[in-house]
C-alpha cells in the first residue's frame, strides 16, 4: 500500500469518498444545487478538482494498491472560533455543524472512506496514521471527526486507534433517504 498526497486529476476518486463517508448526503446536495437538469456528480467533481477551500484536493489524500486508488482522506484545520451558524442553514447540516463547534481548533477529518473492494486491507489504519502525522506537521494537538451510526466498522476502527466520543446529535432526514439516526464526535489527542 502507498499512500500519496491527492492531485487534482484524483477528483473523481475524491468525490466518491466525499459521498461514501456521508451515506450519500453530499450527492443529496448536490442534486439539489443543479436542479433536475444538471449534474451532481460533476458539481462534486468541480468542487473537488479546486485548489483551494476545504473539500478541495490540495486536503486530500490516496491510498493505492497495487496501483490502484483504493481510499481517500480529506482533512483540515478547524476554525478555533467557530462560525455562528446562521439560521438559513439547510436543518440536515446543523447537527453536523453543532458537533464540529464542539471541537474547535482541532485538525478535523472530514472524509475517511474505502471502495467496497479494498475493504479490510489495513487503508483506514493507514490514512488514520497519515492525518495522525499531519495533524502534528501542522501543530495541532487533537484530531476530530463524525461519523454515522450505521457505519460500525469505521467506529471499531476509530476506537482501536484511540479515538473517544465526545458527543453525539440526531441526524436530521428531511427529504435525504438514510438509515443513520446518529451522528457521533470522536477526538484523539495527540501525544
Amino acid at each position: 500500500m502507498q499512500i500519496r498526497k491527492a492531485i487534482a486529476s484524483d477528483a473523481d476518486h475524491l468525490t466518491r469518498f466525499i459521498n461514501l463517508a456521508a451515506d450519500d448526503l453530499p450527492l443529496h446536495f448536490w442534486k439539489k444545487s443543479v436542479g433536475p437538469q444538471g449534474d451532481p456528480w460533476a458539481l462534486g467533481r468541480e468542487r473537488a478538482a479546486r485548489e483551494t477551500g476545504n473539500f478541495s484536493y490540495s486536503n486530500a489524500w490516496m491510498a493505492e494498491i497495487d496501483g490502484q486508488v483504493a481510499a481517500g482522506l480529506l482533512g483540515y484545520p478547524a476554525d478555533a472560533t467557530p462560525a455562528v451558524i446562521e439560521a438559513d442553514t439547510p436543518p440536515i447540516f446543523v447537527p453536523l455543524l453543532e458537533l464540529e463547534a464542539l471541537a474547535p481548533g482541532a485538525w478535523y477529518l472530514n472524509v475517511l472512506a474505502t471502495y467496497p473492494a479494498f475493504r479490510g486491507q489495513g487503508c483506514g489504519a493507514a490514512l488514520l496514521a497519515q492525518a495522525e502525522t499531519v495533524a502534528r506537521d501542522l501543530g495541532h494537538r487533537t484530531i476530530s471527526l463524525i461519523a454515522a451510526d450505521t457505519h460500525q466498522d469505521a467506529q471499531r476502527l476509530y476506537r482501536a486507534k484511540g479515538f473517544a466520543e465526545q458527543a453525539s446529535r440526531p441526524v436530521v432526514r428531511g427529504d435525504w433517504q438514510v438509515d443513520a439516526a446518529t451522528w457521533t464526535l470522536f477526538t484523539k489527542t495527540l501525544a
